[in-house]
């Protein structure tokens, strides 16, 4: 317990770090959809949401899938990822864009790629997951590693 506070490595602090990131990556997603920026229908964690759930759902549901889905990766980063730096943590956003394209557009009804909505959301679905992939990075290097003494 000691030795992953110190790498800073602990349960608490790898997911008050993906909280962290799917906050900040949800503002950031939200407000772009707001006004009216985003090529995207809707968020594609509400329209996964709905998928699953099988029926229409209120934003708020969609952010709670977000903030569960960016909090695993985010606490598979922290505390099992052997070599934790930028490269490592854009790699990991990489395959995550590559999953929603081959993987969660299609499931949502949006094609491969989202291409039955438009060829525009390979590259909107691409800049969310380097936001997330820098804000991972970055409040796990600057954030304390261990508690004060």
């Amino acid at each position: 317990m000691i030795e992953a506070q110190r790498s800073g490595r602990s349960w608490p602090r790898a997911i008050g770090i993906g909280l962290g990131v799917a906050v900040l990556t949800a503002a950031v997603m939200v407000t772009l959809l707001k006004i009216g920026v985003s090529p995207f229908p809707k968020p594609p964690s509400l329209a996964f949401a709905e998928t699953m759930l099988g029926r229409n759902l209120p934003l708020p549901v969609g952010l709670l899938f977000h903030a569960a889905w960016v909090t695993l990766w985010s606490v598979v980063y922290v505390r099992f990822f052997p070599r934790r730096n930028l490269w490592t943590a854009l790699g990991l956003a990489l395959v995550l864009w590559l999953v929603i394209l081959a993987v969660f557009f299609p499931l949502v009804g949006w094609g491969l790629a989202g291409l039955h909505i438009s060829p525009k959301l390979i590259p909107a679905s691409l800049l969310p997951h380097l936001l997330f992939g820098f804000l991972l990075w970055g409040l796990d290097k600057y954030l304390p590693r261990k508690p004060a003494q």
